[in-house]
């Protein structure tokens, strides 16, 4: 049986001495939230500190609270001369839904090891369908806004989203071969100990792949890949990084220290969310769907508390507004079956 100890401010840690995280229950969630005050006075610190600033201004601090006449939560801001709430420019903004099933949702998200469907949100809140595949579309919109690095050893990976060519209605296949025939590439990149990145690419060439790593991962890094000739293309002849190769092709997987399972790893729980969770997804929507399951794996470190995770994803929520009929614009792309490589 694992025995609990608590350090001298009484914080919870295990018999290593590595920090337990204190978690939230669902009920302990509707204690702190208990209405929609509650919520927004949580939404003002996080985003503002408690102090007021407008989101058209950049950031203006000429504010005063709103008249009587307007709901709580109104600021008049004096430059630009308009009535702003803490929802404006977020992935809350002119939302109708209440504020307290916004942060079900942050929470949901966060802490559902293989995602939320939008049917289970919209049952839990007691929503239309819609309502709730616009709310997680937001909230995953938000999810991609984080911008860093990642350095020291790094794996990078490619992985393809999209079902069997055999198993596909004969008006659906392609008949254009086997293999990735048909199916989205992600490219992903995980630091040892630390976050992972990846995005949907249109082609997994030498230049795409070269291009991403050049943007995302620290000069000077350890990088290990796989031995497909597309990461020939690395600049180790001029020291950028040091790369070192699994020959996958040859059945070799682990040589010492050098390996891309941890990347892989991801791969795995991304694929599992879409063949049990989300089940189908888009090429116009996959972008967001990894984006969730990225910002999940970052911030579920085991040390970090439950509601410093939901305030990490708040603070990416400015700038991530998303119409509803830009969503459902009609691009003439298909939905991509469950994930199987």
């Amino acid at each position: 049986m694992a025995v609990i100890e608590y350090d001298a401010n009484g914080n919870p840690h295990n018999e290593s001495g590595k920090r337990i995280a204190e978690t939230i229950s669902i009920p302990q969630l509707y204690r702190m939230f208990p209405d929609d005050a509650a919520c927004r006075k949580w939404l003002e610190q996080v985003l503002w500190n408690g102090k007021p600033v407008c989101p058209r201004c950049h950031g203006s601090d000429k504010v005063s609270k709103g008249p009587a006449s307007k709901p709580e939560g109104y600021y008049w801001c004096k430059p630009c001369r308009r009535f702003f709430t803490v929802t404006v420019g977020t992935c809350m903004h002119s939302t109708k839904a209440d504020l307290q099933h916004w942060v079900y949702a942050f929470y949901t998200v966060l802490t559902a090891r293989k995602g939320v469907s939008a049917l289970q949100i919209s049952k839990e809140l007691g929503v239309q369908y819609r309502t709730a595949w616009h709310m997680l579309h937001r909230v995953r919109e938000a999810c991609g806004r984080d911008d860093f690095t990642v350095g020291n050893v790094v794996e990078v990976d490619e992985t393809y989203i999209g079902g069997k060519e055999t198993n596909k209605h004969a008006d659906k296949k392609l008949n254009a071969g086997r293999g990735t025939v048909g199916k989205e590439a992600v490219v992903g990149v995980k630091e040892r100990g630390g976050k992972v990145k990846a995005q949907p690419v249109e082609r997994t060439d030498k230049r795409t792949l070269r291009e991403f790593i050049e943007g995302n991962v620290d000069q000077g890094a350890t990088v290990y890949t796989d031995d497909a000739a597309a990461y020939g293309a690395l600049p180790s002849v001029i020291n950028q990084y040091q790369h070192e190769t699994v020959a996958h092709g040859k059945g070799e997987y682990v040589r010492g220290e050098v390996h891309t399972n941890s990347i892989e790893a991801v791969w795995a729980v991304l694929k599992r969310s879409i063949h049990g969770t989300w089940h189908h997804v888009s090429p116009k929507h996959l972008g967001r769907y990894v984006n969730e399951a990225s910002f999940r794996l970052n911030e579920g470190n085991c040390e970090v508390d439950t509601i410093d995770r939901m305030e990490a994803l708040v603070r990416q929520t400015p700038g991530a507004m998303l119409r509803y009929r830009d969503l459902i614009a009609d691009t003439g792309e298909s939905a991509i079956p469950v994930a199987v490589r």
